[in-house]
């Protein structure tokens, strides 16, 4: 069922959804969704260039949450778990894991990712935009220096979804994991992802713009950092790559 109060754009196509939701956020009367058949421009975490073949979905979420932008940034965990719920309506669910800070992977492989941008010069955000690039059929050619291979939910023998209906799932979903958000506070999304979350309890290497850390990945904390067992000790991690 379609979230109460939450609109959609339908585009055929865009330079890309983040793009567009940054020109409509300064008019926005209610949450809308932002879903294009084809993106010119797309773009993922870091500026890298994000390819989205003709049957994948690519989509953004912008809404005026009246946050914090550190409170913003906790919603990608939120948006994970929405992502992995939706994935799971197709696809066995014990083959999904939730990658920190805001992949989906499916087999080991990345199958999804989430990008989120937001704007305000006050305490809170005027706006904030969320993308979900997910590859449903297809896998993007010529992705190089991945740190996870790329797959799609149909060769990893999930259901064909269109693109369209997996929007009714996430937007169903994501409007669940904003309400326990405003009920129970991040607290029940932390301990939500931790259950989804890939490689908990092991050794993984997270590589900053500075350095590269290996350790055991024991939680994420109450702001969202990656929080690794060290030979230094426990080091908590806002921002990384990670590799395992």
């Amino acid at each position: 069922m379609w979230p109460e109060g939450v609109l959609c754009r339908h585009l055929s196509s865009v330079d890309s959804t983040m793009a567009e939701a940054a020109r409509i956020a300064p008019t926005l009367e209610a949450p809308t969704w932002i879903i294009a058949d084809a993106q010119t421009a797309a773009r993922g975490r870091r500026g890298r260039a994000w390819q989205s073949p003709s049957g994948n979905f690519a989509a953004t979420l912008v809404y005026k949450p009246n946050c914090t932008a550190q409170q913003a940034g906790l919603r990608s965990f939120m948006a994970a778990i929405a992502l992995f719920e939706a994935l799971a309506m197709s696809v066995d669910r014990t083959k999904l894991s939730l990658k920190w800070p805001n992949d989906v992977l499916l087999n080991d492989g990345k199958v999804a990712g989430i990008l989120l941008e937001s704007a305000g010069s006050g305490p809170y955000v005027d706006w904030l935009a969320i993308g979900f690039g997910v590859n449903l059929v297809e896998v993007p050619d010529g992705i190089k220096g991945a740190a996870f291979a790329p797959v799609s939910l149909l060769g990893e023998g999930g259901a064909p979804t269109e693109p369209m209906k997996f929007l009714a799932r996430l937007a169903a979903d994501f409007a669940t994991q904003e309400a326990k958000l405003w009920e129970f506070d991040f607290g029940m999304i932390r301990d939500d992802w931790l259950r989804r979350a890939a490689r908990l309890g092991e050794v993984i290497t997270a590589r900053t713009a500075r350095d590269t850390i290996t350790g055991r990945f024991e939680t994420i904390d109450v702001d969202g950092n990656l929080v690794l067992m060290t030979a230094d000790g426990l080091q908590a991690i806002p921002a990384a790559d990670v590799y395992f």
